[in-house]
């Protein structure tokens, strides 16, 4: 693989730590401003919808800048982000933050994805895309539970703090690996692009992502209190828990990957199907502390399987015709996933049977999403037969 594409790796390991540290530190954010889980929860729901907004509007906004341009301006929005969480004074402020934080997200995965299939040949184009997102794999294994504990030890402000500093990193790295390119991040016009994206198949494409991620962040945004309270687990112990998750993300994102290589279809499939039964197992089994572990480094494995393919899958559905735009999309609509799966969580929480019962309605949304790839693969094979 070439060196840029490490270099992508880089800023994706930024963007993965500021998305999913919050995780680790609810707990901590519901008690500093008084707030509830859930409503500490939301923060991970305000910053999946900053990216749905900010990604198809920030690609069309950069289409004409030079690709090394709009990776660089984007990682400058990251930091500025993380360092306005880090003092925010209230709740409203730090949600406002995280979403200004956001903005970069889907555009930078977006415009990176396109980057990245382009360095590397036609066999390998969906590994390509699995080196880039192995940035947020390592941001589980390092950033998020280095995170969590900054955060129990020094304060959750210590933590953005933290995070700016590995935004920092990250801009200087893209600055010197990624080679300079001219060429327009999107060269074709946004108004065609966005025609091509409106097309049924590559619309149900991006509804198969939204609901196969809603599933995994319907358990992952209330992970440490599911460890805490259901299985029993001390606060102290959900760092070391989460690096079992984080092992679990990058043996699911790199096989994910090569699989969709060698079929795709199959592969987005499959990877849905094994979700869900993750999902269900995890309502069975998270009483014990054991399996708990056991099913914290499944749920990686089988969430992060489906990144790769789905995207992958997005982009070949677009036909060539405004990929940037319609990976940015793709982004934006694992993210709306996000900001579903942390609503519904917290649904089942307060209004709902409660905390036990998350797992249980986080399956039906892969299992919803296997049905609507079906529909999307009937419909693909009855215009290849009209043709």
């Amino acid at each position: 693989m070439p060196l840029a594409l490490y270099a992508l790796t880089a800023g994706a390991f930024g963007i993965g730590v500021t998305e999913f540290v919050i995780m680790g530190l609810l707990l901590d954010v519901s008690a500093d401003f008084g707030v509830s889980i859930a409503a500490a929860g939301l923060l991970i729901s305000g910053y999946a919808l900053g990216v749905v907004v900010g990604a198809p509007v920030l690609t069309a906004l950069t289409a004409r800048w030079p690709r090394k341009m709009v990776l660089m301006a984007l990682m400058a929005v990251f930091i500025a982000g993380n360092a306005a969480c880090a003092f925010a004074p209230d709740y409203n402020i730090l949600m406002a933050a995280r979403v200004l934080t956001a903005l970069a997200h889907g555009t930078f995965f977006g415009v990176g994805s396109v980057v990245a299939t382009g360095l590397v040949s036609e066999d390998r184009k969906a590994s390509a895309i699995a080196v880039m997102f192995t940035g947020l794999t390592a941001a589980n294994i390092l950033g998020v539970p280095l995170g969590t504990w900054i955060g129990q030890h020094f304060g959750w402000r210590a933590t953005f703090l933290a995070v700016t500093l590995v935004g920092l990193v990250a801009l200087m790295i893209i600055a010197v690996l990624v080679p300079r390119d001219e060429r327009p991040a999107d060269a074709g016009d946004w108004r065609s692009d966005l025609a091509a994206i409106l097309r049924v198949s590559v619309l149900l494409g991006l509804v198969t992502t939204v609901l196969g991620y809603a599933g995994v962040f319907a358990v992952f945004t209330y992970i440490a209190p599911m460890l805490t309270r259901i299985s029993g687990f001390g606060a102290a112990a959900v760092s070391p828990i989460l690096l079992v998750f984080g092992g679990g993300l990058v043996i699911g994102n790199l096989v994910g990957g090569r699989l969709a290589d060698r079929n795709l279809l199959a592969t987005v499939f499959g990877t849905l199907v094994v979700l869900a039964l993750v999902l269900a197992l995890i309502f069975v089994g998270f009483g014990s502390p054991v399996t708990a572990v056991v099913l914290a480094g499944a749920l990686g494995a089988a969430g992060f399987a489906t990144v790769a393919p789905l995207q992958m899958w997005v982009l070949s559905r677009a036909d060539g015709a405004g990929q940037s735009l319609a990976s940015s999309f793709n982004i934006a609509a694992f993210n709306l996933g996000n900001a579903i799966g942390a609503w519904a969580g917290g649904v089942v929480i307060d209004h709902g049977p409660g905390l036990a019962f998350v797992p249980l309605a986080a399956a039906l949304f892969p299992a919803a999403a296997v049905v609507v790839a079906l529909t999307a693969a009937a419909i693909d094979q009855r215009s290849v037969s009209a043709v």
